[in-house]
């Protein structure tokens, strides 16, 4: 689901990997479809490598962009340019126990900028994933 899907600092916005050059990797922005080069100067990470810390270890953003999109029913999110606190509050009903010294209102923004995007785009395929899941415990909720 996220494979290939890439935030590049510094650009708003996420971007799928289309072709890798020498020095640079060229992109897609998947609101514009723009294509353009991003450079090894540049800090790309790709979201399937980011997680999100928690009191119980880290979460892939995988796993909290499914847990949005349960508490959403699979549409939009919410606006992310709410105020801080209810953004930490909705953030809270998604991962309830986030690590609220290390896990900042900006890095909330991002995921529901990140959700919305992804969201709008029909890139939010969890069921592609379902048979690589670790947590068996997870699966419990489905009757």
């Amino acid at each position: 689901m996220l494979k290939g899907i890439l935030a590049i600092s510094g650009y708003s916005g996420l971007f799928k990997k289309v072709a890798e050059a020498k020095n640079n990797v060229i992109v897609e922005s998947l609101t514009t479809k723009k294509r353009m080069p991003a450079y090894s100067t540049s800090k790309i990470s790709a979201l399937e490598d980011i997680a999100i810390f928690s009191e119980s270890g880290d979460v892939a953003l995988k796993d909290v962009l499914k847990k949005i999109s349960d508490l959403e029913n699979g549409g939009p999110s919410i606006n992310p340019k709410v105020p801080g606190k209810e953004l930490k509050s909705y953030f809270a009903k998604i991962l309830p126990d986030y690590d609220k010294e290390r896990v900042y209102v900006s890095d909330m923004k991002k995921v529901i900028i990140w959700y919305n995007v992804l969201q709008e785009n029909n890139m939010l395929n969890f069921e592609e994933e379902e048979g690589e899941t670790e947590k068996p415990e997870e699966s419990s909720s489905e009757e």
